[in-house]
């Protein structure tokens, strides 16, 4: 396993990299740092992971307005 990008709605918002046999989310944007540092099986975990953050945060967001 090699470190890998991940990218939510085109734009790059942290890399994978390998740690103890898993995938360790490193977060470079803001809206994802909740899940900086936890570790995943693959790469598309990830991804599920990051939509259900994203989608919390925009249902809070109109729940707000």
């Amino acid at each position: 396993m090699a470190k890998q990008v991940i990218e939510y709605a085109g734009v790059p918002v942290g890399i994978v990299v390998p740690d103890k046999d898993l995938l360790k989310f490193i977060a470079v944007k803001f809206h994802v740092h909740d899940l900086d540092g936890q570790h995943f099986a693959a790469p598309s975990d990830v991804q599920r992971a990051i939509h259900k953050l994203m989608s919390a945060s925009q249902a809070g967001i109109h729940r707000a307005a």
